[in-house]
């Protein structure tokens, strides 16, 4: 195996790693934004809205990380190297 092949998979698998971060990262700081606001104000409408907003974050990092993942690879579609391969989407069953 090249050295190459194997920092591709390392690559693949920190982005894929931050990814899960940054979705946990979004709750738990919904979370704890929800907690300190019902600890000041006695409400548990503000942390269910808090923890809300944390998950919405969340889905919006992964979308984010989706349309860049699709720009790439839109960017590898125009690539000379790859200009012979054809995408099939039919079944071969």
């Amino acid at each position: 195996m090249k050295p190459t092949e194997n920092l591709n998979k390392i690559v693949r698998g920190a982005d894929a790693l931050s990814l899960g971060i940054s979705i946990v990262v979004a709750i738990l700081i919904g979370v704890g934004l929800g907690i300190w606001l019902k600890k000041l104000t006695g409400s548990t409408t503000i942390f269910i809205i808090c923890v809300i907003f944390g998950i919405l974050a969340a889905i919006l990092n992964v979308y984010k990380s989706f349309k860049m993942l699709q720009n790439s690879l839109k960017e590898l579609e125009d690539d000379p190297k790859y200009k012979n391969y054809k995408f099939d989407d039919e079944d071969d069953e």
